[in-house]
């Protein structure tokens, strides 16, 4: 079976094209400046497993001309890996929020579409272009069945105390406001994987309590336990929790109305400023990029240090918690672009955590940048493994679409 896998953005589409039968990757690419204004010069990405590469420039004033082009790419007599449109047999989708409605990845129908537009509201960003690429994949492919993988979906198992913020319940019912946690398609990976190598120490899948740390530009963690993510750090909307690259993480609500009023600025002024101009960025004055940061905090900067010392800090504040709402700790994983890449940020994050059985092996630790596999950098005796696991979550996403198509569950509470 060859599937291909869909993530829209705003102005791209990023895709990669799988055989399912050895789960291998036969080509990937990204097209960026999609339905950018004025723009004639997008460019189409493309890169097929062997290495041979393509950079096609083209007008992509939609999302429907973006992934016509992508099809046209897979089928480049040169650099194609397709013969015909029809050697793909489904297509799967990334889709941020799926509200209160979806506990799993789902058939793409029409009532699925209706629920990801009435998400609009809760996913501003993310649904309305991920829904374009659905509709485009539609008019592109007819007839080709597509699959919605939601980032919301792992975090569905939250029990009440733990989704609902305590403001007055009619506004939970009204509006859904709640915690949703996002990075689902990632922390059901990492925490998957986590759970193998678990298991081949003796631990049994019932008794895992695993924290994971999907730690890039954006940031969140989640407690799993038996599989089951009990807790997670962003909310209602990606801003909640951690320390990011130009969001905020976690603020005293009283805030946004001290700045609106102090500044004069209006609810969108705020809303940018918390989510675009903070973070590690707004803290350092150095950027939201953690390599320029850690390289200006060795050169002497000391906002760069406060921010970094901001950033563990949030991280590890997590971790304790975590531990104490999962009754213990199997697995600390680190994963994504900071988590895979940076020995220094990892072993900032889980310095002191020692009292929880946590030993960081330094020697394996600096040894593990960017891994194709993996890797443990706990000390050999440390009661709680620490887990290098790289994330895939194109590869859930393809997995995920198998099963549906293949009609294994249906995924709807």
């Amino acid at each position: 079976m060859k599937l291909l896998v869909i993530n829209c953005g705003s102005s791209s589409v990023k895709y990669a094209l799988y055989a399912m039968d050895a789960e291998t990757v036969l080509a990937s690419g990204l097209a960026d400046r999609v339905g950018v204004d004025g723009d004639a010069d997008a460019e189409l990405k493309h890169v097929r497993a062997d290495g041979a590469q393509a950079l096609i420039a083209a007008p992509m004033p939609d999302h429907t001309s973006a992934i016509a082009l992508i099809l046209q790419a897979l089928l480049d007599p040169e650099h194609g890996v397709l013969g015909a449109v029809t050697d793909i047999d489904a297509v799967g989708h990334r889709v941020v929020h799926g509200g209160t409605r979806y506990a799993g990845s789902v058939l793409i129908t029409d009532e699925v579409t209706a629920v990801i537009e009435a998400c609009f509201d809760l996913g501003p960003l993310h649904n309305p272009p991920n829904l374009a690429g659905i509709r485009a994949c539609a008019r592109v492919l007819p007839g080709t069945p597509q699959v919605a993988v939601f980032d919301t979906a792992f975090a569905q198992t939250l029990p009440p105390h733990a989704y609902h913020y305590a403001i007055p319940y009619e506004l939970y019912e009204r509006h859904a406001i709640r915690r949703y946690g996002f990075h689902g398609t990632s922390h059901r990976y990492v925490s998957g994987v986590a759970s193998g190598l678990l298991a081949r120490r003796g631990t049994p899948p019932e008794d895992q309590r695993i924290v994971t740390c999907h730690l890039g530009n954006g940031c969140s963690m989640a407690a799993v336990r038996g599989g089951r993510c009990l807790d997670t750090s962003m909310g209602l909307t990606p801003l909640e929790g951690l320390v990011m690259g130009t969001r905020s993480g976690d603020v005293d609500p009283a805030l946004v109305w001290f700045i609106m009023e102090r500044e004069c600025l209006s609810t969108d002024q705020v809303d940018a400023l918390l989510n675009k101009q903070s973070g590690v960025l707004g803290l350092s004055g150095v950027g939201s990029d953690l390599r320029d940061v850690l390289a200006a905090e060795a050169a002497g900067h000391e906002r760069a240090k406060l921010a970094l010392d901001v950033y563990c800090y949030r991280v590890r504040k997590y971790i304790g918690a975590y531990a104490a709402a999962l009754g213990g700790l199997e697995a600390v994983v680190m994963t994504a672009g900071v988590g895979e890449n940076s020995p220094v940020i990892r072993r900032r994050c889980v310095r002191g955590l020692e009292f929880l059985g946590l030993r960081l092996d330094e020697a394996a630790n600096k040894a593990v940048v960017g891994p194709a596999e993996p890797q443990d950098i706990a000390q050999p005796d440390s009661a709680v493994r620490l887990y290098v696991i790289p994330t895939d979550e194109e590869l859930t996403i393809a997995r995920d679409t198998e099963e549906i198509v293949a009609g294994l569950r249906p995924g709807i509470l």
